[in-house]
């Protein structure tokens, strides 16, 4: 007898995939999907826009019947950027560059008619200006400097010897850049816009985030040196490229726009807070290194139970129950010192400076960071400013060594003035574009961290650009027919470049690729077969990229020490302002200043070396002193009596700054000397002061609060680690 098999309905069958699928959604399918569209989700897209509007680019520059539509095409892939704010930013002071580039064009061929070496001096001139000013006016702006040189370069070069197509070049070129502009902010804002705004907003919150968990292992059981130094430096980055995603994001979110201030004030305070921490860090590590044990046992307890109340949360965001938290710590902390500090009384004088100095730190580490918290809280709730803060708005002070500038200028004229000399001496046919790639060259590396090597990759770029420029020329070009096959061809090489232009450590290849494939093999309306003036064109622009670099690397490398010891004497002097400055508004500008030049010197000494180190050390040290010295200054300023009750307090208040200024000015051992005396009667005389009014518990407070900052002060100034100490 046969046995029967029962047969399971469909839906049984099936029951156990479904199950399985509807699990693999649930648990793998969406989380995996959601990291990729806010990781390599972003690159994709960032493609698709760049290539699209590249493409359109070129098919509205061609329905126009403009000379070059491949000049529109290769305006966007220069200005096209993640976000949809830096492309608005860019292409407004781009607008604006390209207009005036035009005007320059048109004055210099006015100026120098028929006379081709005059005109290339002027044309010298006034692009090596341009990138002078772009290195000074950074961020946004440097972009439309920059393109205020290179459109005249552009426009005027390749006119030398007609300048009776100088106007008509002018008018054409300036409408083919317009296209590029036009198509690549439509795209950048219209499609799957993605907003500065957003990753400002992000960035925020993990900056809060981080710098809590830092903060926590600073008080709760301190960090080692280097390490200290190297997550110190990174704040110093977050603050500066801060500023720049703030500017961007005001550009596209009118929201953002109106709260410009707001989020001003928000760096600032977070400024602030890193200084104080830095502060309390120092002094902990020279209670340590000085044996100061019944002070730290003292004081530990409060750094502990801070940093408890500081310990990173799940949620990113400042909450109600952590502010109200570090409030009632920050209200009770007087009274509770006032109780330790009594058992500590018969200790010696020293012992009793360090303790109170460390309990001032830290009351204004905690009034600082709660005044940080409150800012970023009342961000996050979308709280309107009221109309003091709006009275007293934050401003970033960016700043630039005067050297730094001339350098810039310089170093490009001597690589312009090279392949100009050799175009006129030996009538090259390619020579023009060989000087427009050399001003491309200076212009693009100006304010990269490593001039040389980007200048190689852009090379190597030009020379993949010349050989896919010569396939495409010869093979691709005579057998397609039409706009949508000439787009699905050009869109995968594109795609590629701006691909590797997205890299961080190749970027240079992507840039030279796409920059020049576009320059030199862009299709026109109609397509010249000439490929041997594309292999000359592509040796002219790789050799005006291996010049540059030749130049960066040998003739001016950017890390020369002389340069160097410019900036570090620019970011020593944020110490004598200090100590000289006007009083009202002198934190923000000291810091962001600091913060400013400390981020150049990153940049150009970017492998780790000695020097580095003595760069990240003087930040350091400036900002320690150069903040404990605006304290004094406005501790002192607040409580004016003072001046009556000694005859010589405000000659040796006048004395220490002016002995400070000059240690920052010109270190060595005899300024240290006589800077540690000036601090040391400054504080003998502020304790005479203090025993005379010490029944005024208000006039008590104020001269301990002068005291801390001069105590201070003088740790600092003895800190082994010290940079002027190691001289």
């Amino acid at each position: 007898m046969k046995r029967q098999h029962a047969i399971k309905p469909t839906a049984d069958l099936f029951r156990p995939w479904s199950v399985l699928w509807q699990t693999f959604n649930r648990r793998t399918f969406i989380p995996a999907v959601r990291d990729w569209s806010t990781s390599d989700g972003l690159i994709w897209l960032h493609l698709l826009k760049t290539v699209t509007a590249g493409l359109l680019a070129l098919g509205i520059a061609m329905l126009f019947d403009l000379p070059q539509p491949r000049i529109a095409m290769t305006t966007v892939f220069v200005l096209m950027q993640p976000f949809s704010g830096m492309v608005l930013a860019k292409s407004f002071y781009r607008i604006l560059g390209t207009a005036v580039g035009t005007v320059a064009a048109l004055v210099l061929g006015a100026l120098f008619v028929q006379q081709p070496e005059l005109y290339m001096l002027g044309m010298i001139g006034w692009v090596s200006a341009c990138i002078a000013a772009a290195v000074r006016y950074r961020h946004f702006r440097w972009y439309g400097f920059v393109l205020a040189g290179y459109t005249a370069a552009l426009i005027g070069i390749p006119n030398v010897t007609a300048p009776h197509d100088l106007f008509l070049a002018a008018l054409t070129r300036a409408a083919e850049v317009a296209v590029g502009i036009v198509c690549s902010s439509a795209v950048s804002a219209l499609i799957v816009p993605q907003r500065s705004s957003l990753a400002l907003r992000r960035a925020l919150q993990n900056r809060f985030a981080n710098f809590t968990a830092f903060a926590a292992d600073v008080l709760d059981r301190g960090i080692e040196r280097g390490q200290f130094e190297r997550r110190f430096a990174d704040l110093v980055d977050e603050i500066v490229g801060f500023e720049a995603t703030r500017t961007f994001a005001a550009f596209e979110d009118p929201a953002m726009r109106s709260r410009s201030q707001h989020l001003g004030r928000l760096n600032g305070e977070f400024m602030d807070a890193c200084a104080r921490l830095h502060a309390l860090h120092q002094l902990l590590k020279r209670l340590r290194a000085n044996g100061a044990a019944p002070v730290i046992a003292a004081i530990t307890p409060y750094f502990r139970e801070l940093a408890t109340l500081l310990a990173p949360r799940s949620a990113p965001a400042a909450d109600a129950a952590q502010l109200g938290g570090l409030r009632l710590f920050q209200a009770n902390l007087p009274r509770r010192v006032r109780e330790t500090r009594r058992p500590l009384e018969p200790a010696p004088a020293e012992s009793l400076a360090d303790f109170d100095t460390a309990a001032e730190l830290l009351y204004r580490f905690v009034d600082e960071w709660i005044r940080y918290s409150e800012t970023y809280a009342s961000l996050a709730r979308r709280k309107p400013e009221s109309l003091q803060q709006r009275r007293n708005p934050s401003r970033y002070v960016s700043h630039t060594n005067s050297f730094v500038v001339a350098f810039a200028f310089v170093r490009s004229a001597v690589v312009m003035a090279i392949a100009g000399s050799f175009w006129i001496a030996t009538d090259w046919p390619s020579g023009g574009l060989a000087m427009i790639g050399a001003a491309l060259a200076c212009a693009l590396t100006s304010t990269a961290p490593n001039a040389t090597k980007m200048a190689v990759q852009m090379a190597v770029g030009a020379v993949l650009a010349t050989m896919t420029g010569y396939l495409f020329t010869c093979y691709v070009y005579p057998n397609i027919d039409g706009f949508p096959l000439l787009c699905t061809m050009l869109a995968p090489v594109l795609a590629l470049g701006a691909f590797i232009a997205t890299r961080k450590y190749a970027a240079g290849y992507g840039i030279g690729f796409s920059v020049f494939f576009c320059l030199l093999a862009g299709p026109d309306n109609v397509v010249a077969y000439a490929p041997d003036l594309l292999i000359n064109n592509g040796i002219a622009l790789t050799a005006s990229m291996l010049l540059a670099a030749l130049v960066f690397a040998v003739v001016f490398p950017a890390d020369m020490p002389w340069l160097i010891e410019r900036i570090m004497g620019d970011l020593r002097a944020q110490a004598v302002f200090a100590c000289k400055g006007e009083l009202p508004g002198l934190n923000q500008r000291f810091q962001s200043s600091t913060h400013d030049l400390t981020s150049q010197l990153r940049m150009l000494l970017t492998r780790r070396s000695r020097r580095r180190r003595d760069a990240l050390r003087w930040m350091l040290a400036t900002l320690e002193v150069g903040h404990a010295v605006i304290d004094l200054r406005n501790e002192t300023a607040r409580a004016a009596y003072v001046d009556a009750l000694h005859p010589r307090w405000s000659g040796a208040i006048e004395r220490t700054r002016a002995d400070l200024a000059l240690l920052f000015e010109r270190p060595g051992t005899r300024a240290l000397e006589r800077a540690l005396v000036s601090v040391r009667s400054a504080s003998w005389i502020a304790q005479d002061m203090l025993q005379t009014v010490h029944a005024d518990r208000d006039r008590r407070h104020d001269l301990q609060r002068i005291l801390g900052c001069l105590h201070f002060i003088r740790t600092a100034l003895l800190d082994k680690d010290a940079p002027f100490n190691a001289r």
